[in-house]
């Protein structure tokens, strides 16, 4: 039992305030500098104070975009990650529910040397096989598109061993019971484990949504066309052009707005998220 005391108090509340402190303000500085004239950061001191351009600064990332990065308006980009994090969580969450509900629930031969040949590929992310990745997108024709940007990101080892674990904590009572009703395989799936995963379920999805959201590499690779840019690999094109031409009130607000849909995303699933990690945890 933890000891109720006022100076442990004060100093965990203190603790606290300083780490938050430590990780809002680089957030604060990119808001403060997405709110500036172009001419603020030429004098080499960063004000701690909004500017009076927040509205251009954000209407033209908006509509017209930093048109020297090469980069298209922000809204394509954020539309493009928002589509290809949508994806790549829907597709790992089904292709692993799936997997583990097989695993556990059928008899199969070699069905134990399949969950492990999935858990091995842990050690084998995209980074590391990205080259016969690459070569097989080129092969079918999938470069500069969804399916290019998506497909080889949805297979999830991770949410497979995840959700086999959980169904292995259900009862085989439940099961049995479902059975004498005359449930089916996939009525049992869909009528039973389904509800049962939906905290998993949403826990998973906010860790996913960001995992495609963040990624970098990989639309790097697969797009050319500017019409299929992340917003990541936009404001990677900013900051370079930036250097040269110094627009960073630009890249700020387009850090800032790229932000925005994680932390939305965050926010909405916030208590189905911690329920999850916490039933996860048992």
């Amino acid at each position: 039992m933890v000891e109720n005391r006022p100076w442990l108090n004060v100093l965990t509340h203190l603790v606290l305030i300083i780490g938050v402190a430590i990780v809002a303000f680089p957030v604060y500085v990119a808001f403060i500098a997405s709110t500036q004239a172009p001419n603020t950061f030429l004098r080499g001191v960063m004000p701690l104070l909004p500017g009076d351009n927040m509205v251009a600064n954000y209407t033209e990332m908006l509509t017209t975009g930093m048109s020297t990065s090469g980069a298209p308006p922000l809204g394509l980009m954020l539309a493009n990650s928002t589509l290809m994090a949508i994806i790549i969580t829907v597709g790992k969450i089904v292709i692993s529910i799936t997997s583990a509900f097989a695993i556990v629930y059928f008899r199969f031969p070699l069905r134990t040397l399949a969950f492990w040949l999935i858990f091995v590929t842990l050690m084998l992310p995209v980074e590391v096989r990205i080259i016969p990745t690459f070569a097989v997108v080129a092969n079918l024709g999938l470069l500069n598109s969804y399916a290019g940007l998506t497909l080889p990101l949805i297979a999830s080892a991770t949410a497979t061993f995840l959700f086999r674990q959980f169904f292995l904590t259900i009862p085989d009572e439940l099961m049995e019971a479902a059975r004498v009703d005359g449930a089916g395989a996939m009525k049992f799936f869909r009528d039973i484990l389904l509800p049962l995963s939906r905290t998993n379920i949403a826990a998973l999805s906010v860790i996913l949504f960001i995992y495609g959201w963040v990624q970098y590499l990989w639309p790097l690779l697969v797009t050319t066309d500017s019409r299929y840019y992340t917003i990541v690999m936009g404001i990677k094109r900013m900051a370079a052009r930036a250097d040269s031409e110094p627009q960073w009130q630009l890249v700020m607000a387009a850090v800032i707005l790229a932000m925005l849909p994680p932390v939305l995303v965050v926010i909405l699933m916030q208590r189905l998220f911690v329920k999850g990690l916490v039933e996860t945890e048992k």
